[in-house]
């Protein structure tokens, strides 16, 4: 088990409203309080380990600090390939853990098959819903973590199309799953955006929404393939870009900051806090609050209120967001800064919907 430095937790993140948390659905195990101390909260990672810089960090954050909170008991076990999902699933099962969190759409069929085998424990998956192969199902004890992260990416596309001094930005995906190309649709949406409320004519590279069609490294470990990704945008004419790749991300990092004109959108976390050898070159991030959601899902878990509910993070209920623009905000113009006041502000009312076939339902 490894041991990690605490990130700096953002404002706010303690009064995230997790609606569809707390209530409808369908309770799984007794639904009865239990005593925290004797509660044991565990989790497994995807491949790309705790010490991600990502969102598997950010869960195991989340585990900590509530941990800390309740007084709970915890377990994690890490994953270096895929190959390890199941085993360390069943491994916190024989542990006697009481709830259960994958980390990632690639953990739905270990959790799934496990929680169907252990209905008395309480089960969550980040980034996913459950499913038989083709449809989404219900799991009485399964509560999936989702995150529109559309929403968010809209408002750094438009930031990013309005910051780019080249005219091209770019985005490319670890795999093609809908929690990748979710970013990938509201960036692309959001850089349309600016083109059409400036008269502009910004180009993205590595995403058509349209045709659902893109650039991918199909990995989310090999920083490399990340280095390899960003130097062919950077090529191109890319000075903005956001890879969503986990781990890989850091490799197009390396390659915007060896160019020295290149800026990078990160993922998940506020890459500013989370990698702060690339923090001169972030130049915003779209978070997801995951390590809130964890919390939030262990507490009503203690509490006997978990329920099969999703839980869905949006701009409204703080489970999704812009992160500062730290080191560039005098770059930033006080226009652009209002208009992204403004549509964060619709996009919360419901008055501008940013719409993506990859968005959690």
């Amino acid at each position: 088990m490894k041991h990690f430095t605490r990130l700096a937790t953002s404002a706010g993140i303690v009064a995230l409203a997790l609606a569809g948390c707390g209530g409808g659905g369908t309770s799984g195990g007794s639904g009865k309080a239990q005593d925290a101390s004797s509660f044991k909260a565990c989790a497994v990672s995807d491949a790309g380990g705790w010490n991600d810089k990502s969102f598997n960090e950010s869960a195991y954050n989340g585990l900590k600090d509530t941990q800390g909170k309740l007084g709970i008991q915890i377990n994690a076990a890490e994953s270096s390939s895929d190959t390890d999902f199941a085993p360390n699933v069943e491994s916190m099962v024989s542990d006697g853990c009481n709830l259960i969190i994958g980390v990632g759409f690639n953990l739905e069929q270990a959790i799934h098959k496990s929680a169907d085998d252990n209905t008395d424990l309480h089960y969550a998956l980040i980034d996913s819903s459950f499913s038989n192969g083709s449809d989404t199902v219900t799991l009485k004890n399964g509560r999936p973590l989702l995150f529109n992260t559309a929403e968010a990416a809209y408002l750094a596309g438009y930031a990013a199309a309005g910051m780019t001094q080249t005219g091209k930005v770019a985005t490319f995906g670890g795999m093609q799953i809908p929690a990748v190309t979710v970013f990938m649709d509201g960036f692309a949406d959001g850089v349309d955006a600016y083109n059409a409320a400036h008269g502009t004519s910004v180009q993205l590279l590595g995403w058509d929404k349209a045709s659902q069609n893109g650039s991918f490294t199909q990995n989310f470990d090999d920083q490399a393939l990340g280095k390899q990704q960003a130097q062919q945008f950077i090529s191109q004419g890319a000075d903005i870009i956001m890879p969503v790749a986990g781990p890989v991300g850091l490799g197009a990092a390396a390659a915007a900051k060896a160019d020295g004109n290149t800026r990078i959108v990160g993922v998940d976390s506020d890459w500013y806090e989370a990698n702060p050898d690339y923090s001169s070159i972030v130049l915003t991030s779209v978070k997801k609050e995951i390590g809130a959601a964890v919390e939030q899902t262990i507490t009503d878990s203690v509490n006997g209120k978990f329920t099969s509910e999703p839980f869905v993070g949006t701009l409204a209920n703080g489970g999704v967001s812009l992160a500062p623009f730290h080191d560039f905000d005098a770059q930033v113009s006080d226009e652009l800064k209002s208009e992204l006041n403004k549509l964060t502000e619709d996009i919360k009312a419901g008055t501008l919907k940013v719409e993506s076939p990859n968005a959690p339902k």
